[in-house]
C-alpha cells in the first residue's frame, strides 16, 4: 500500500533504491542488501543518507516481493518512504519504482543500487545540483590501472584509459528524461545507458572510492573499512611527585641531573605516569593504580616505560591506536627546555608513534603553591585514541 503522505505538493525530487536482487555471488542465506555491514543491514547505509537530505521528498525502495513486510520493519519510520515489489530483473525493478512515482511527477529522480552502501549526502546534493544544467548525471572515478583487452588467441592489447571512467550510482535524471527512456527501451547495462541513446545532456560528478559495489564476499570487508567512522576517544591524566634527597630526576623517560630526586614507589616519572593514566582513561580501562598498584613490591623502582608499553598493548588489544599525545610538565626546576626533544623522542619510541605525534611542554606556577616552592613536579597529559 502506498504512503500518500510521501507525495506532497511542491516536492520535486525523489529517489529509488533498487534492492530486489538475490545477491547470489556474495553467498549467504539472505540477499546481500540485507546482510549486516558494520552493525546494520547494508540497505540502511543507502536509506539513511537519502533521508538525511531534505531535498528528497519521496524515497521508493524496491524489494523482493516476498520480503516487503519483513524488511519494512527494519526501515526508519519516515513518511517519505514507500516500498514496492521488484521485477524479474533490474530494469523491471526500476520500472516498478518509476511507476510508483508517476502519481507525483517529481522533476528529478535519483536511482541507486543498495549494493553500493558508501552513499553520503554530499554525493546526493552534487547530483541534484548537476541536473540544473543537465538531463542526467552520475558519479564517476578515473581508472588508475592499466587496461588490457584479451583476444581470442590470448594475446593482450593495451586500451587507452584516458577517456575511460568508472560510473557509479546514484544516477540522477530529470523526470521526463528517464521516464521516456524506460518507456522506449527494455533493458540496458545501467540507467544512464538508456538515456545516452536519446542524446540527452549527461554530466559526471566526482565519484567516491567508498561507493564501490559489493559483489563478492571479500568486498564486504573492504567497503566496511571504507565507510566506517573512526571511534575517537580522548583521555586526560595528572600526576605529582614530591622531591627527596638525591641527584637527579627521570621525566618522560629522560634522566636529568638535579640536586634532588623525585619520591615514588617506581621511578616517579610524573610525565609518563600522567600519560599512562591518559591512555587508560581514553580507553576506559581504569587508572595506573589499578594495573600497577604501589602496594605490589614488584613495581618498586620500576621504570615507567614498563607501565607505558603495557598500556599501549592494552589499548591496541581493544582496537585503538594512539593518534597524538600532549604532555605538560609543571615545575620551577629542573629546567625542561634543554631536554624536551629527547623527551619527545623517548616518548614516541615507547608509544610506537612518530615523534611528530608527541608534544612535551613545560611551565611554572609563577612561584605559587608547592610547585612554586620547588617541593615537587607535576604533569598533565592529553591523549587522542582512534579505533
Amino acid at each position: 500500500m502506498l504512503n500518500q503522505e510521501a507525495f506532497l505538493p511542491g516536492n520535486t525530487c525523489a529517489a529509488i533504491i533498487v534492492a530486489a536482487g538475490s545477491g547470489s555471488r556474495l553467498g549467504g542465506h539472505i540477499p546481500k542488501q540485507f546482510q549486516s555491514l558494520n552493525g546494520k543491514p547494508m540497505l540502511l547505509w543507502s536509506v539513511e543518507p537519502l533521508l538525511h537530505c531534505e531535498e528528497i521528498a519521496s524515497l521508493v525502495i524496491v524489494l523482493p516481493a516476498d520480503a516487503q513486510d519483513s524488511v519494512a520493519d527494519l526501515l526508519p519510520k519516515d513518511g517519505r518512504i514507500v516500498v514496492t515489489a521488484g521485477g524479474t530483473n533490474r530494469t523491471d525493478s526500476v520500472r516498478n519504482g518509476l511507476a510508483v512515482l508517476k502519481s507525483r511527477l517529481p522533476s528529478k529522480v535519483l536511482i541507486h543500487d543498495a549494493a553500493r552502501p558508501g552513499l553520503r549526502p554530499d554525493v546526493i546534493r552534487e547530483l541534484i545540483s548537476a541536473l540544473d544544467t543537465a538531463d542526467a548525471a552520475a558519479p564517476a572515478l578515473p581508472i588508475p590501472d592499466a587496461i588490457k583487452s584479451v583476444g581470442e588467441d590470448g594475446r593482450l592489447a593495451t586500451v587507452a584509459r584516458d577517456a575511460l571512467v568508472r560510473v557509479q550510482t546514484p544516477q540522477a535524471f530529470r523526470w521526463q528524461t528517464i521516464l521516456e527512456a524506460y518507456e522506449s527501451d527494455t533493458g540496458a547495462v545501467d540507467d544512464l545507458a538508456l538515456v545516452e541513446k536519446s542524446g540527452a545532456r549527461v554530466t559526471l560528478t566526482p565519484g567516491r572510492t567508498e561507493l564501490m559495489k559489493v559483489t563478492h564476499p571479500e568486498d564486504l570487508a573492504i567497503v566496511g573499512k571504507l565507510i566506517s567512522t573512526p571511534a575517537l576517544r580522548v583521555g586526560t591524566g595528572f600526576d605529582v611527585h614530591g622531591f627527596e634527597d638525591g641527584n637527579g630526576v627521570t621525566l618522560c623517560g629522560v634522566r636529568i641531573p638535579h640536586s634532588r630526586s623525585l619520591q615514588g614507589h617506581s621511578d616517579a616519572d610524573a610525565g609518563w605516569h600522567a600519560l599512562t593514566d591518559a591512555i587508560l582513561g581514553a580507553a576506559a580501562l581504569g587508572d595506573i593504580g589499578d594495573h600497577f598498584p604501589p602496594s605490589d613490591p614488584k613495581w618498586k623502582g620500576a621504570s615507567s616505560d614498563i607501565f607505558l608499553r603495557h598500556t599501549v598493548k592494552l589499548v591496541a588489544d581493544k582496537g585503538f591506536r594512539i593518534v597524538n599525545a600532549d604532555i605538560t610538565l609543571l615545575c620551577e626546576k629542573p629546567k625542561i627546555g634543554p631536554h624536551r626533544e629527547a623527551m619527545r623522542a623517548a616518548t614516541a619510541e615507547t608509544l610506537g608513534v612518530d615523534i611528530a605525534s608527541v608534544s612535551v611542554k613545560a611551565t611554572t606556577t609563577e612561584r605559587l603553591g608547592f610547585l612554586g616552592r620547588e617541593e615537587g613536579v607535576a604533569a598533565q597529559a592529553v591523549v587522542l585514541l582512534a579505533g
